[in-house]
C-alpha cells in the first residue's frame, strides 16, 4: 500500500498570534514494503506527520494518499484507514488498560468484527511476533509486568489489528540496553515476515543505521534529504547543522581518515572493525 504525501502543510492555531508552520509543503512517497528512519530534532515536524497518516491530524493544505485514495476525503472511513495504518505511540504501554493480556490485545480485532476464533488467533500470532509466549502472558494482567513487557504488549496490540503500513514513535524509550535491542529485533522481524510497510522515528542514529531501507531528515518543518543510510551518514555537516548527529562509528572512521588511514565510511561495526584490521595488518607488513 503506497504512501504519496503531496504538499502538506499543517498550521497550528492557524490566523491567531500563536500561529506555527509545523508542516511546510511536504512531498514524499514510500513504496510497499520499505522499513523508513524518520529523523530531526525536536520539533522539526517529525510528530505531527505521523499523526496525519491516520489522521489524527488534518492538512491545512495538501493531501495523503493511501492506494492512491485521499485519506481525508469526505466518505472515507476512518476506522478503515486506521486499521490499514498502526501508529504506536511513544510509552505506548501507557495506553494499557484491560484487565488481562488476552483482553487488550483483543480489543481491536474484536471491533473489527472478527469471531472469537479469528481474534484469538491474532493475539496468538501477536504475542508470538513480539517474542511473548501465549500461554505464559494471555492472563496475566498488562500493569504486573515488566517496562519492556508491557511495551511489547502495546506493540502487539497494534500489530494485531494487520495493518499494511506500522508507525513507530521512539519504540524504545526508556528501555534498557537488553529490552531496546529486543524491541527493534521483532520490529525487524515482523517487517520482513509479514512485508509491510515500517515508519521509524528515532533519536538513536545507531538504531536507524543498523534497520531502515531509506531515512527521511526533517527540519523546520520540512524534508531537506532522502537516501539510504549510507549517503545520509556521510553528511555529517548537514545533520550537525540540524541539530542531529550520526552513528558513534561515523565520527570514529572521519577522525582516523584525519589521521592519515587510508579507510572508507561505515556505518557498520563489523565492517569498520574489518576495514580497521585490514589497514593495520597492511601497515605492519609494509
Amino acid at each position: 500500500m503506497p504512501i504519496k504525501i503531496e504538499n502538506l502543510t499543517h498550521i497550528y492555531m492557524k490566523d491567531t498570534v500563536f500561529e506555527q508552520i509545523a508542516l511546510d509543503d511536504v512531498s514524499i512517497s514510500i513504496n510497499d514494503g520499505e522499513f523508513i528512519g524518520l529523523i530531526g530534532h525536536t520539533g522539526s515536524g517529525k510528530s505531527t506527520l505521523i499523526q496525519h497518516l491516520n489522521v489524527l491530524l488534518k492538512p491545512t493544505s495538501g493531501r495523503i494518499l493511501l492506494d492512491d485514495i485521499d485519506i481525508n476525503t469526505k466518505g472515507v472511513p476512518l476506522k478503515s484507514v486506521r486499521q490499514k495504518v498502526g501508529l504506536v505511540f511513544q510509552y505506548p504501554e501507557h495506553q494499557l488498560f484491560e484487565e488481562t493480556v488476552y483482553k487488550d490485545i483483543a480489543f481491536g480485532p474484536k471491533n473489527l468484527g472478527l469471531d472469537d476464533k479469528q481474534i484469538e488467533k491474532r493475539v496468538k500470532t501477536s504475542l508470538e511476533l513480539v517474542g511473548l509466549d501465549y500461554e505464559d502472558f494471555k492472563d496475566a494482567s498488562p500493569f504486573d509486568l515488566s517496562g519492556g513487557q508491557k511495551r511489547r504488549i502495546a506493540i502487539a496490540g497494534v500489530i494485531a489489528m494487520k495493518p499494511k503500513v506500522l508507525i513507530l514513535d521512539e519504540p524504545t524509550a526508556g528501555l534498557d540496553p537488553k529490552g531496546r535491542d529486543e524491541i527493534l529485533s521483532y520490529i525487524k522481524t515482523l517487517q520482513n515476515r509479514e512485508k509491510i510497510t515500517v515508519i521509524l522515528v528515532s533519536h538513536s542514529m545507531e538504531d536507524i543505521a543498523k534497520l531502515v531501507d531509506k531515512i527521511i531528515v526533517m527540519s523546520k518543518g520540512k524534508i531537506i534529504y532522502t537516501d539510504t543510510p549510507d549517503n545520509v551518514f556521510k553528511e555529517i555537516e548537514m545533520l550537525e547543522d540540524v541539530g542531529l548527529g550520526v552513528p558513534q562509528v561515523s565520527y570514529l572512521m572521519r577522525e582516523l581518515r584525519k589521521k592519515g588511514f587510508q579507510i572508507e565510511d561505515s556505518i557498520s561495526v563489523e565492517d569498520a572493525k574489518n576495514m580497521i584490521l585490514k589497514v593495520l595488518r597492511g601497515r605492519k607488513n609494509a
